[in-house]
């Protein structure tokens, strides 16, 4: 049984966004004065008492997009409204009715018996607004309710009126088996990557830079497992960012890859790596996430270099994702697509192991009879025992009588020891050293 879907729709500039943010409780949406911000379909799970829904914010219908765009944009409003079992039309109760109100609302109309739908009045932010409320009865939608998203008045009732006309979803479970976030630079094919994973044209494929914006949660099933792959925008240099939007859009980047639990790094095969690939490598190798390199757009690559060759060029370009496995891929065509796939969810099972207190302190005393730690000037080194206390990555905490006792040297040693003795290979485990007293006096 599939989570009801709510489409979220509207002339551009009505407060879609902000509506989602409110429902959801955080930015999930990029929320910017500029109209068009938002392209694809920006998803969040929202719960409400026992009913849990999934709500999807859409490009403003009517939308003028100065990347001429518009027609992607409309295709992804239409693919929202076929798959939503209710349908949210947002207006500005500041604005009144306007032209391109009342053409959303004819567009509606036509699908007003097939889809259940709301009419919400936006930003009544304070009660001298209220009165224009009445105004949109004229769409012939029904009564308009009013809310306001940056205030939260109304959120609660309109939230209630939502869960009441989709289906009960209680005891349902809502979280996925894992989350991948897709990421790199502009034009690696992020957006293609995704729509071939989901077997669909889930979010705009485009040869303009900086086409996604939002990092776009896309929900589906392979193989009777439930995923969400988020397509992020593309990272560049700081220098390149030109405006609140492309800052927002790197933010939210960066955010999906905290938020992952495996980390798809997309390449250009046919390009060299360039300076924003080994910052956006740095960046996920410092919050140890698991990572598949993807060597993307590999049919271009005009079959100068061999694959071993290329994975070793990437080791020396990026040594900080030495432990990344690597794969060759042709999003286009999705060659190689379902092997990715695979292989994150091999990895990330292999990163929610967890090594029992008695194996793991065996294999420490196995590691430091192998090689003990360095005695500094009089004071020797000594490790107490080990625990790991949490997964995906695996943390490890190494009890110490000092440790800055342990040169760095020593540290990425026992954590390289460790990772192979526990069969973490591939994956970024974490090591932290935390001082104890010793229970004998030295």
């Amino acid at each position: 049984m599939s989570l009801p879907v709510v489409a979220i729709v509207g002339r551009p500039n009505v407060g879609k966004s902000s509506l989602l943010n409110s429902f959801a409780g955080e930015r999930i949406s990029i929320v910017d004065p500029t109209p068009g911000v938002t392209r694809d379909r920006v998803s969040a799970l929202v719960a409400f008492r026992d009913v849990v829904m999934e709500l999807v914010d859409t490009g403003g219908i009517g939308i003028v997009d100065q990347d001429d765009l518009s027609d992607h944009i409309d295709r992804q409003i239409d693919f929202a409204l076929q798959g939503a079992n209710l349908v949210l039309f947002v207006v500005d109760v500041r604005d009144g009715v306007t032209p391109l109100d009342r053409t959303v609302a004819t567009r509606l109309r036509e699908r007003s018996e097939e889809i259940p739908l709301i009419l919400a009045a936006n930003k009544v932010d304070h009660p001298g607004l209220e009165p224009g409320v009445h105004e949109f009865h004229q769409l012939g939608l029904g009564a308009p309710r009013p809310v306001s998203a940056n205030e939260g008045w109304g959120r609660k009732d309109l939230l209630r009126e939502i869960s009441e006309k989709v289906w009960p979803t209680k005891g349902i479970e809502t979280e996925p088996v894992m989350r991948i976030a897709v990421v790199g630079r502009r034009n690696v094919g992020k957006s293609t990557f995704v729509n071939a994973l989901a077997n669909e044209e889930r979010v705009i494929v485009s040869e303009v830079p900086g086409t996604t914006r939002d990092a776009v949660d896309v929900r589906f099933q392979k193989d009777g497992r439930e995923f969400v792959v988020i397509d992020t925008a593309g990272i560049q240099r700081r220098k390149g960012i030109k405006d609140s939007i492309e800052f927002y859009s790197q933010v939210r980047t960066l955010g999906a890859i905290r938020r992952a639990d495996v980390v798809l790094f997309l390449l250009d095969a046919s390009e060299e790596v360039t300076r924003a690939d080994k910052k956006l490598g740095e960046t996920i190798s410092q919050a140890h996430k698991v990572c598949v390199l993807v060597a993307n757009k590999w049919d271009l690559s005009g079959g100068e270099i061999a694959t071993e060759a290329y994975a070793n060029y990437l080791s020396d370009r990026m040594p900080g994702m030495i432990y990344a496995p690597v794969v060759f891929t042709t999003a286009q065509d999705s060659r190689n697509t379902q092997t990715t796939i695979d292989l994150a969810q091999s990895l990330y099972k292999r990163a929610s192991g967890r090594a029992g207190t008695g194996e793991l302190n065996r294999v420490m005393k196995a590691i430091l009879k192998h090689r003990p730690p360095p005695a500094k000037k009089s004071r020797m080194a000594k490790i107490y025992y080990a625990t790991q206390v949490t997964v995906c990555p695996p943390v490890f905490v190494v009890f110490v009588n000092e440790p800055k006792a342990f040169p760095n040297d020593y540290r990425r040693y026992l954590a390289n020891a460790l990772r192979e003795a526990l069969h973490f290979e591939e994956i970024p485990i974490q090591v932290l050293f935390r001082k104890r007293e010793s229970l004998y006096h030295d």
